[in-house]
């Protein structure tokens, strides 16, 4: 095997991620391998790991750029020899097309969201690219159901490959308890308050205005909701966010970071984490299981990979998406918890994690899942 990766760019995010983690996997195990994007800051990490990377305008839309790229990664597929494409996003899986096409090489596609289906006489047949390799690869139980009832696939070719958390990474002693309370002090954090983060880019359907309202609803009397990501431009929404935060109850208050490689540290001073997505669902969602490695207790809204990863009341709470007067009552009753219950939650989540979520354990089936394609193409047979 020698598998080409395609994705639009390599800066930041789940798809970018989840290449390098799947790039870092093939090279440890002897297997060949490269990626091909846009570029960004995750080069280095390419570089790092001796992952060689192809830059190309992948991200681009316009249909001239996309035939283009087809035509180059078809002769890039050909001079190097690359066996396998697997394509992340739906402008690259236009170029990959065309790509396999001119040289032969067939390609695999993964869905790491659930795409917009409106209007459905354009976005459908977009879309639908997706699934016009030899076999597609479903981050979660929920968007394959979404590809099997929407578009009709045939459910032998959509194969289930859960996302993961790095559980060497994120673990329960991953950070002194020390650094984790000077963070909170340089945060603003007063002694006492319980502090709630929600990590992800600023924007409407993360629900950081639902959290908001949700705070200002607890019974705790001293809480800081802490936010942790870009707005990515949109600051009419970090207006509005930074507005409603001003008008919060006296002990109530919210902090912004915009950025930090140091997830581990965030997740360790935190007393909850949440998920609050509730406009649309996650179709994973990486926060809930990395917070539930590092034992920290999940409030995550009842819809998308949520279900999958939270056993509500076992290893975190769910609560009714767009409902803020139940998040409300979830942040409370995890903060409330009896310390012998918190504990239990807290190790439940962490063997959950370990077991069922984790990146090795992704890297591993989608090792699994290129050999078996290999195999099954190399002996001239169908998917």
């Amino acid at each position: 095997m020698k598998i080409l990766q395609v994705l639009p760019a390599l800066e930041q995010g789940g798809v970018e991620r989840g290449a390098l983690e799947v790039a870092s996997a093939l090279a440890q195990a002897g297997i060949p391998n490269a990626v091909a994007s846009a570029g960004g800051r995750l080069v280095a990490s390419l570089d790092a790991i001796g992952v060689r990377h192809y830059t190309m305008p992948l991200a681009s839309k316009n249909p001239f750029v996309v035939m283009r790229n087809g035509t180059r990664l078809a002769a890039l597929a050909k001079k190097e020899g690359f066996t396998l494409m697997h394509v992340r996003s739906r402008a690259p899986a236009w170029s990959v097309r065309r790509a396999s096409r001119l040289s032969g090489v067939p390609f695999v596609t993964t869905w790491h969201g659930l795409y917009g289906t409106s209007p459905k006489w354009l976005k459908i047949p977009y879309n639908r690219i997706m699934l016009t390799g030899v076999a597609t690869i479903a981050v979660s139980d929920c968007v394959r159901e979404h590809i099997l009832s929407v578009y009709g696939a045939d459910p032998a070719k959509v194969v289930r490959i859960h996302r993961g958390a790095d559980v060497d990474r994120f673990r329960p002693d991953a950070v002194e308890p020390g650094r984790a309370a000077e963070f909170r002090a340089r945060l603003g954090v007063a002694p006492g308050a319980a502090l709630v983060t929600l990590p992800g880019r600023l924007t409407y359907w993360k629900g950081q205005k639902m959290l908001l309202e949700a705070v200002a609803a607890m019974r705790r009397a001293e809480v800081a909701a802490l936010f942790v990501g870009s707005d990515q431009g949109r600051t009419a929404y970090t207006a509005e966010l930074k507005e409603m935060a001003a008008a919060l109850p006296a002990g109530k208050t919210a902090l912004f970071l915009e950025h930090t490689d140091d997830m581990p540290l965030v997740y360790a001073a935190s007393d909850v984490v949440v998920s609050a997505s509730s406009a649309q669902p996650e179709a994973f969602g990486r926060v809930i299981p990395e917070a539930q490695a590092m034992g920290r207790i999940v409030v995550g809204t009842a819809h998308g990979g949520a279900c999958e990863t939270v056993a509500d009341g076992v290893t975190g709470f769910l609560t009714p998406p767009g409902d803020a007067a139940a998040l409300a009552a979830a942040l409370d009753r995890a903060l409330e918890m009896p310390a012998d219950e918190a504990a239990k939650m807290r190790a439940a989540a962490v063997e959950s994690v370990r077991e069922n979520f984790s990146t090795a354990r992704m890297c591993e089936r989608t090792l699994e899942f290129y050999s078996k394609i290999h195999s099954t193409l190399s002996h001239g047979n169908v998917i």
